[in-house]
């Protein structure tokens, strides 16, 4: 009989720097999975290797060394020694393997819950696994499943919907300004982290020029080079407002634009809107420019609130996709065990009828006179007595209160009428 089996380091379960010590390249992955699959006991794997986790889906026979192998296998890359990081591994066996491939498709075991790279880079691995045949029917049939539920969760539920990050959270507040960021132009001011980042979503979501200014103008060209905008030297920059649909304020050193500057744009736009995203501490912009008509400020505890807020409304969209989830796995555990009782059962029938047969052509030529008759009333009654005494094991097979013990029972139905070889 199979057994699923998970063996791996998480964001839960270990820090940064060992899952980057455990991690192989991709390029690595169908020489892991081969490794993988020569571990006695182990017929089907797939490697997830990502920035948040080095996992080990497999799929083997019943063998009491089989995590102790994958563990060491898992390490063995690294160089690091098992024993010592033992306490940050997870292992994960049967249903609970089932629902923990599941809930990342589904996104529900991310970092940030909700995100949409995962399920794509679930699909590429599987698809490198499946290109270097080191995972067969059952874990096709896991990962393909995996991918029906995510899509499942992301239509019955808003687990997604709601924008958790800073940078996502003030692309959507430009998108409902602007209905469109379609030929909109974004002046970065300084080129930290958030700022750029801020930049890069907006950019894919339309804005078609960025002009990046900074206090080292060197910095502001390689922004720009990489954004494929413009640097603009930051002495200058107030000429340009007029010009600017969007501003991203991410400079240190505090105010940038006054009111009065502000003012003097708006007049020069005509009171077309301006959207100010200040993410400074101090801040680049005079909070009393909220107040003229047309310009939308909003600074970092602004978006930090909506993504608190969004962040609330997700994990209760994701109760409702755990719910989802958890009637998914019933329904892949369902297959599994038909999957491994529908051909002990069989056996266990061809046994029987082999054992009938026999007997029949023993007993029938001893008999002095059998008509067709006859004969076909000893077929029957013979028949009759295979499928009463075959009923009661049939029926506790597929007796849902048997499942938990589901597996004893078919051993025991193998090794008693030796139907040989369990897998």
């Amino acid at each position: 009989m199979q057994r699923l089996l998970v063996i791996g380091v998480n964001h839960q379960s270990a820090p940064v720097a060992l899952r980057e010590s455990l991690a192989p390249l991709n390029g690595q992955l169908p020489e892991v999975g081969h490794r993988i699959l020569e571990v006695d006991g182990v017929d089907e794997a797939v490697v997830l290797s990502t920035c948040n986790r080095v996992e080990l889906v497999t799929c083997c026979s019943e063998s009491g060394r089989v995590p102790e192998d994958l563990r060491s296998e898992l390490f063995r890359p690294s160089g690091l020694d098992v024993a010592e990081h033992e306490d940050y591994l997870f292992e994960m066996e049967g249903r609970e393997a089932v629902r923990h491939v599941f809930r990342v498709a589904a996104s529900l075991d991310s970092m940030v819950v909700g995100e949409p790279q995962i399920l794509g880079q679930l699909k590429e691995q599987f698809a490198v696994a499946a290109d270097a045949k080191v995972c067969g029917p059952i874990l096709h049939r896991v990962f393909h499943k995996s991918f029906s539920v995510a899509k499942r969760v992301r239509s019955e539920t808003a687990v997604a919907s709601k924008a958790v990050s800073i940078a996502s959270i003030a692309t959507d507040l430009a998108e409902r300004i602007f209905e469109s960021l379609d030929g909109r132009i974004v002046l970065l001011l300084g080129v930290g982290e958030m700022g750029e980042l801020t930049a890069r979503h907006l950019a894919a979501a339309g804005a078609t020029r960025i002009m990046v200014a900074n206090r080292t103008f060197d910095r502001a060209v390689e922004s720009a080079r990489e954004f494929g905008g413009t640097p603009v030297p930051i002495e200058r920059v107030a000429g340009y407002l007029p010009l600017v649909d969007l501003v991203v304020g991410a400079s240190g050193g505090g105010r940038i634009f006054d009111a009065a500057k502000i003012a003097e744009a708006m007049r020069e736009r005509q009171r077309r809107p301006m959207f100010f995203i200040d993410l400074a501490v101090p801040r680049n912009f005079d909070e009393g420019i909220n107040r003229f008509q047309d310009v939308y400020l909003y600074n970092i505890d602004d978006l930090s609130a909506v993504a608190d807020e969004n962040r609330e409304e997700r994990k209760r969209e994701a109760v409702r996709a755990e719910a989802i989830v958890e009637d998914e796995v019933d329904r892949f555990w369902q297959w599994l065990e038909k999957l491994e009782v529908v051909p002990t059962l069989n056996r266990l029938r061809e046994y029987a009828e082999t054992i009938r047969v026999e007997e029949v052509r023993r007993t029938l030529p001893k008999l002095q006179t059998v008509s067709d008759e006859d004969r076909e009333h000893v077929e029957k009654m013979t028949k009759a007595i295979v499928n009463k005494l075959l009923h009661q094991p049939t029926a506790a097979l597929k007796n849902p209160k048997h499942r938990s013990h589901e597996r004893g029972l078919l051993g025991a139905l193998h090794e008693l009428f030796g139907l040989g070889d369990e897998e």
